[in-house]
């Protein structure tokens, strides 16, 4: 009767150990925050490194994830979904910026702040965007010389 009652034991050590991974692994990919994040929406001209998933950081601290990323066939732009967390609270006049984490980093979704007394309600779009820059075509432009300063 011991053995049996051991094996259950560290059956149950088990099966608690892994639900507390489960539990650890959905909040450090942000998979809880469904009841305390409000959507907001932007349409970019490039999303180049950005997809479902992607954090969305004001002052470089994470404050949301893009949930959803869509083709306008219309306006040929990337319409974009993402949640904020609900105690932050950003100003109507705000800008948005597809950015990087460095020469070889990650693409991130930037939040400008502006100065509005008024704040975004959630399902609002932020109007003011900017899309991401290719590294490759600004390689491009550089290596093939179109500043126009040459010669005197």
């Amino acid at each position: 009767m011991t053995h049996s009652t051991t094996e259950v034991m560290t059956g149950g050590l088990v099966l608690v150990v892994a639900a507390g991974f489960a539990f650890y692994a959905a909040q450090a990919a942000g998979l809880s925050r469904g009841g305390d994040s409000y959507p907001l929406t932007a349409s970019f001209r490039s999303l180049e490194g950005v997809s479902v998933g992607t954090d969305v950081r004001l002052a470089g601290v994470k404050i949301g994830t893009v949930t959803n990323v869509a083709l306008n066939a219309e306006t040929f732009r990337a319409d974009t979904t993402f949640s904020v967390d609900q105690n932050i609270m950003i100003p109507d006049d705000s800008a948005i910026v597809i950015a990087s984490e460095g020469l070889l980093g990650g693409n991130f979704v930037e939040v400008m702040p502006g100065g509005s007394p008024f704040n975004l309600e959630p399902g609002d779009e932020i109007v003011d965007t900017q899309g991401a820059v290719s590294l490759i075509s600004l390689l491009v432009k550089f290596v093939s010389g179109s500043g126009g300063d040459e010669g005197s």
